[in-house]
């Protein structure tokens, strides 16, 4: 079965199997999550995007006193530059939240803190094995050091043209994000894509391993075996998991986000912009239709990702589902309550095999 399975995404990264946990940042890949992907033989992912640099430095620092085994970090590779243009508006929309949780109205000064050169750096300094980006490329400069160091780097791609670009950029694996995927959608144009490249996993990932030369790793409502299989038959490499494992025993999803995972179907699930500014797939709830039944359009990102913060955490504190960002993809039905990391890929990996084998 191993060698079946042994692709070479598990050279190139170093691994047993050919399955990612994916970057989620936010607080669901907590280093014992990452850790443990990565010692039962996937690569586990740190999703870092948000944090300061010095908190990364600490998380990746545990990570390697859990395991020796290759692990990644992810960024959003995004300008960060605010659009202040309708924040007062914006605010005006949300205020009547703030009061429902009891918190202060929204500012009108905002500021997103751009802290990713800073966050790459610590990458660099603590010799991170993989890197990967959301929302684009690291630039070619940081791409030079990341290949002079021996750092692989791997992109989420939402179309095949991204794909591609990806490859003449010097990337060594590209995610295929299909759309049926949890969290924000990794298309780097959202003008031209305002809600998102809309193109399923399983047709995404033929055509985009038809164009590039470099492994492609399939995303996007793959959550067991059948998935994996399916994806490895249809040419990827492998596969990254986000969604099924956020009711891991070891994820840092808040408890109240994981009781409304468990308890959501397939048709429960939007793409949005209301909490970010960028289109990304979440259970659906009052927040999200308070937004969008205004006639505000939400602000750009990160601006809308920086006003919504406060709500998010007075939600987070009070334990109300309904002003949180439920992130998740499209198969929640199959996903199970504080099952080990460990025993969730050691499943994925044994029925896929099995699949192979017929």
């Amino acid at each position: 079965m191993e060698s079946m399975l042994h692709t070479d995404i598990c050279r190139i990264l170093g691994i047993t199997y050919p399955v990612l946990l994916a970057g989620m940042a936010g607080g669901p890949t907590t280093p014992e999550l990452v850790a443990a992907v990565s010692k039962a033989g996937g690569l586990g992912t740190f999703g870092a995007a948000y944090m300061e640099p010095e908190a990364i430095r600490q998380a990746i620092r545990r990570v390697r006193e859990l395991t020796d085994q290759s692990f990644a970090v992810n960024l959003f590779a995004v300008d960060l530059t605010d659009d202040t243009t309708h924040v007062r508006e914006m605010q005006a929309v949300l205020d009547p939240l703030r009061e429902q949780l009891g918190i202060e109205p929204g500012a009108q000064n905002v500021r997103t803190a751009d802290r990713f050169a800073e966050q790459l750096n610590v990458l660099f300094e603590e010799q991170v094995p993989v890197i990967s980006t959301a929302f684009g490329l690291l630039s070619a400069e940081a791409m030079q050091r990341a290949h002079d160091a021996g750092i692989k780097v791997i992109a989420m791609a939402t179309t095949v043209k991204e794909a591609m670009a990806a490859e003449k950029h010097g990337v060594h694996i590209v995610v295929a994000q299909g759309s049926d995927a949890g969290g924000h959608r990794g298309t780097w144009d959202t003008t031209a894509h305002p809600m998102g490249a809309n193109i399923g996993t399983f047709s995404l990932v033929p055509q985009m391993v038809d164009a590039v030369h470099i492994p492609v790793v399939a995303a996007g409502g793959i959550m067991d075996g059948r998935g994996l299989a399916a994806a490895l038959m249809l040419g990827a490499s492998g596969v990254q998991l986000g969604t099924r494992f956020l009711t891991a025993a070891e994820s840092g999803a808040h408890p109240v986000y994981q009781r409304a995972l468990l308890g959501s179907t397939e048709e429960d699930t939007v793409i949005t912009r209301a909490f970010s500014g960028r289109p990304a797939r979440g259970v659906r709830n009052a927040f999200i239709e308070h937004v969008e039944s205004s006639e505000m359009e939400p602000l750009s990102f990160p601006t809308q990702n920086t006003v919504t913060g406060d709500i998010r955490r007075a939600a987070a504190a009070q334990n109300n589902e309904q002003y949180m960002s439920l992130w998740a993809g499209q198969a929640t039905r199959m996903l199970t309550d504080q099952e080990e990391a460990s025993s969730i890929l050691t499943q994925i990996v044994t029925a896929a095999g099995k699949l192979l084998e017929k």
